[in-house]
């Protein structure tokens, strides 16, 4: 009973605070345009303060000294020349110009239809809108008698464009990644998907930073719920700021105490493209490369995009590959400190002749020495990453050869304890999406192997199954499609098979439309009366 009236205890504060902290424009009616512009520059001058990046340019419309308009924008976020010509050009000198202006929805009209030749006009009353959007990029215009303002898009900032993600290279396919730009990443999109159910939709979150945050997805294949589950997670999310989508992710995940993650992410517009048309959704945020894909599941983490490029017998071998790296750079030193101390009987008599001669000598017990070298192993690949590239690549690979050989050489490690560490590092690099959970199970496999030995392992191993199972990404269970198997998706999770032959998406997503190819699509060999 106490612990119930302490949830309804914590609701209620939550809910204060949740009303303490909500945006002071919503509570106050008078943040609203009045027909005086003066007032207006006023409050205008009072919500931006001193900053000298906000320009506010005063002019009179043509020769009438009466009518007074004002243009606010952002300078470094705005095309000037957009502004110069566009909006203030025709209203100081176009002879059309209306003489006089009131409160009037058809002076309103007017002045959209006739005046400003620009590409994108929004009008609201609210001043709040209007600070949101000139902060974002967005020109300002105001008119004196008017209650409304327009919002014109003249968007233009410096960014990076479009080029070929680091942490995806491939040898065959696309080298576009995404940008800093989300209108840039929506058309990279849009460029693969020209289909009019791809619905693109928006929503800021961030009460100070307001960021963009878009929603893709296919209308006409994604599951409905998945769509509303995505919009109830964000609608949740009350912050003062979202930099990138690691904070979305963190905020919408289903289980933030696993070692797995259960959203995904990517750098390449062909990746995201492909889940979307499998039936996932897609998470854009404002200023950040990295575009998050919800569901995730357990085994794309072994797939690549490279892997539907190239032919299916090679790409078959490639993802068994990885799935035996991600063995061997999760139970590799378990396995070997496992064997040396608990289960020498299998080891055979003149490997472990030569294994006692190295150890012999050595300090420190086996489980301390790859302990050691584990722990200098992530240090290296923690400076090899922060450091800049040319000096963090002789950090890396120098500091390991040299720290190696110095170590063996100095009687504190054995050579075998150095050829572990180095199979279990390469291999770590295979899986990068699980890198993180591969690094986790390193250490307690190892720590297991090391007091109870074989019996530790296999526990361990058996814990994490059942960790996998229990995990859910947006109600699709994380072994999908293992667990609960379903056969016809099989085709896609240890092999790639061929085109041809998958003609179904996966069912484990729920989508509305399940077949995305025809029947009878295997190639055949021309018959040789057409060769003739």
């Amino acid at each position: 009973m106490f612990h119930y009236f302490k949830k309804v205890v914590q609701h209620l504060k939550a809910q204060n605070l949740n009303q303490q902290t909500e945006d002071p424009f919503a509570e106050r009616p008078d943040f609203v345009l009045s027909s005086d512009i003066d007032q207006n520059l006023t409050k205008f001058r009072e919500i931006f303060g001193a900053s000298n990046d906000i320009i506010i340019r005063e002019f009179v419309f043509g020769q009438d000294p009466q009518v007074r308009g004002v243009v606010m924008f952002v300078d470094g976020l705005v095309d000037k020349a957009t502004i110069n010509l566009s909006i203030i050009k025709p209203l100081m000198y176009d002879l059309r110009l209306i003489r006089s202006l009131g409160n009037d929805e058809t002076h309103i009209e007017q002045i959209k239809t006739t005046l400003l030749s620009v590409g994108e006009i929004k009008q609201t009353p609210l001043i709040d809108k209007l600070v949101d959007n000139c902060l974002s990029g967005e020109t300002v215009f105001i008119v004196d008698g008017l209650t409304e303002g327009f919002m014109i898009s003249t968007r233009a900032w410096e960014n990076r464009g479009v080029q070929e993600p680091q942490t995806e290279s491939v040898v065959r396919g696309p080298r576009e990644g995404f940008c800093e730009t989300l209108r840039i990443n929506t058309s990279l999109l849009r460029r693969k998907i020209k289909n009019p159910n791809f619905i693109m939709e928006s929503v800021e979150i961030g009460k100070r930073t307001k960021t963009s945050v878009c929603i893709a997805y296919l209308k006409d294949i994604a599951d409905p719920a998945l769509i509303d589950e995505i919009k109830v997670r964000l609608g949740r999310i009350n912050t003062d700021s979202i930099l990138e989508s690691g904070y979305i992710e963190q905020f919408i995940e289903d289980a933030p105490y696993s070692i797995f993650s259960t959203v995904a992410n990517s750098e390449k517009p062909d990746v995201i493209a492909a889940k979307i048309l499998e039936g996932r959704a897609a998470i854009l945020v404002d200023g950040t490369p990295f575009v998050l894909s919800v569901p995730m599941v357990f085994v794309e983490s072994f797939q690549t995009a490279e892997d539907y490029y190239t032919r299916h017998i090679l790409a078959s071998l490639t993802r068994i590959m990885r799935y035996f790296s991600y063995l061997i750079t999760t139970l590799t030193p378990a396995l070997y400190i496992a064997i040396l101390t608990f289960h020498q009987e299998i080891i055979p008599t003149s490997l472990m002749f030569t294994l006692a001669a190295s150890e012999e000598e050595l300090p420190f017990p086996s489980f301390f020495e790859l302990l050691i070298m584990m722990i200098t192993f992530d240090i290296l690949r923690e400076a090899g990453i922060r450091l800049p590239r040319p000096v963090g690549q002789a950090i890396s690979i120098v500091g390991a050869l040299v720290m190696g050989e110095a170590s063996v050489a100095a009687g504190i490690v054995s050579d075998f304890t150095v050829i572990v560490i180095a199979i279990t590092a390469v291999s770590s690099f295979v899986v990068a999406p699980q890198e993180d959970s591969a690094t986790m199970l390193r250490y307690i496999y190892l720590v297991l192997g090391g007091f109870m030995g074989g019996i530790g392992i296999t526990v361990g191993v058996i814990g994490t199954l059942i960790h996998l199972a229990s995990l859910r990404s947006f109600g699709t269970p994380y072994l999908s499609p293992l667990a609960p198997f379903a056969a016809s998706d099989q085709k896609d999770v240890f092999i790639r098979a061929p085109w041809w032959s998958m003609g179904t998406r996966p069912r484990f997503m729920g989508v509305r439309d399940l077949r995305r190819q025809g029947h009878r699509l295997r190639p055949h060999k021309p018959q040789e009366e057409h060769l003739s």
